[in-house]
């Protein structure tokens, strides 16, 4: 069953979103797991503190790497598990990292303040990652970004496995347009092909339209896809 600790400030955001819809209902069939840990247990004054000022100066507060060491080291069994700090300097978090994480159970770091102390980061082998490029307040909101995007790959957890196969970043292509009732909608039509039965000519029209909005939209990946054609 593949688990998810997650290392915050504040415990009481989990589940959130992760606790409905389809990801409860994986929960339930223990499809997979979540394990939230306060990062506050392990401060070692009354006040709970966890963080200080940085070394030089500067603006802001950093998270004391005593103190989240001793959160990881408790509650970290298997040292062969990725840990994943939420930062805004890290390896960009997409669709290939989640399926190498897919069987893998993770740790993911929820950063605050101006980030942690530099030390921590080398000394637990932790991996810093990055869903984009701006700012957040915190890195819950990260943390369920790539949760949700991991759940959803596990077997069991859609109704339709092969729809994975279809969407947008497989293969380095963006999804093709879809369309359902009501065949004429505000004098527009869905394209003719769609209704022909014709399961080839469907399959060819839905790759050209990949292709084509893959080219237009985000020449990365359409540079991806055709050195892997």
């Amino acid at each position: 069953m593949w688990t998810a600790r997650v290392f915050t400030l504040y415990p009481e955001l989990f589940p959130g979103p992760l606790g409905s819809g389809l990801h409860k209902k994986a929960l339930d069939n223990k499809l997979w797991s979540l394990e939230v840990v306060n990062i506050r247990d392990s401060a070692k004054d009354k006040h709970k503190t966890v963080d200080d000022t940085p070394f030089g100066g500067g603006s802001g507060m950093l998270l004391r790497a005593d103190i989240l060491s001793n959160s990881l080291d408790k509650n970290i069994s298997n040292k062969n598990e990725p840990i994943i700090y939420l930062s805004p300097k890290g390896k960009k978090f997409d669709h290939i990292y989640a399926k190498e994480i897919l069987n893998k159970n993770i740790n993911i770091i929820c950063g605050h303040f101006e980030g942690v102390d530099e030390r921590i980061l080398g000394t637990r082998n932790i991996e810093e990652v990055s869903i984009g490029d701006f700012i957040l307040s915190g890195g819950e909101i990260g943390a369920f970004v790539i949760i949700d995007t991991v759940v959803r790959l596990l077997p069991g957890v859609l109704g339709n496995p092969d729809s994975l196969y279809e969407e947008s970043f497989e293969n380095n292509l963006l999804e093709y347009p879809q369309y359902t009732k009501p065949q004429k909608w505000e004098e527009k039509e869905v394209p003719d092909v769609l209704s022909t039965g014709d399961h080839k000519k469907i399959k060819d029209w839905r790759l050209a339209q990949s292709e084509d909005i893959t080219r237009r939209r985000r020449p990365d990946l359409w540079e991806k896809y055709n050195k892997n054609k």
